[in-house]
């Protein structure tokens, strides 16, 4: 039901791509991704004209995932309607804020989500009560850390029942800690292992929403980083140049 739960269950990397309004939803999930990350923070796209985009990708195994522009419950109740099946929070700095998080992501008993009818992407179900205990089992939730305030408060957030992966907003973690930009410094690399240690210690698993430049993913990967953004354009790019190669050779 949730191919990403099930690459991170199995202890390997989840590998995703961001997309939005104008590219090609159906071609990106077809390409291998785990998930489809879809920004209505930094974008001028609503959530709810995400709907096409999201619809595109069903019938594929690629995850289709929403960050919504700030921690409320009518922006988590719309990405999720549309058929998002992970939702990311920014700037989520106290255990109070993951937990109203995970409250507005799950229905009731577990959280207090409106109901909006059954979805078929989750499957088939004898009742609707086993569909919701599905979705809540399935669901994706993902907190940003991105602030001094959150990594004080890492160990509480992380210890929120529910909270799936703890995702690096790599810049603004490196505004707030002082070393703008500067993502191989001493200081934000220690905030990275503490990331690292205190998902490891919880059972989270910690996420960076791209890898910063000049950094090299297999070294998250070996802090224990399992949850990732990179872009796809280059990626593109190279595979229809060595296409056109391959027939002009």
């Amino acid at each position: 039901m949730n191919h990403v739960k099930d690459v991170l269950n199995s202890g390997r990397p989840a590998i995703g791509t961001t997309a939005s309004v104008g590219d090609d939803a159906a071609f990106l999930a077809g390409s291998g991704y785990d998930f489809l990350l879809f920004d209505t923070q930094h974008s001028p796209v609503e959530i709810k004209e995400l709907k096409p985009l999201v619809a595109a990708m069903s019938g594929t195994q690629t995850v289709p995932i929403i960050r919504v522009g700030e921690n409320r419950a009518d922006q988590i109740c719309y990405a999720l309607d549309i058929g998002a099946k992970g939702i990311i929070v920014p700037m989520v700095n106290t255990k109070e804020e993951a937990s109203n998080m995970v409250q507005w992501c799950k229905y009731p008993f577990d959280g207090v989500r409106s109901s909006a009818g059954m979805r078929g992407e989750w499957g088939e179900f004898n009742s609707y009560r086993e569909y919701m205990d599905a979705v809540n089992e399935q669901l994706l939730i993902i907190p940003m850390i991105e602030t001094v305030e959150s990594m004080n408060n890492i160990d509480e957030i992380v210890g929120v029942p529910g909270v799936d992966v703890l995702l690096v907003g790599p810049s603004d973690l490196s505004i707030n800690l002082d070393v703008t930009l500067d993502y191989s410094s001493d200081k934000y690399q220690s905030a990275l292992a503490t990331i690292a240690e205190s998902c490891k210690a919880a059972g989270v698993v910690p996420g960076m929403y791209f890898i910063p430049p000049g950094l090299d993913p297999a070294d998250f990967v070996e802090m224990g980083f399992r949850f990732f953004t990179l872009p796809w354009n280059q990626w593109a790019i190279e595979g229809i140049e060595n296409g056109l190669q391959s027939l002009r050779n």
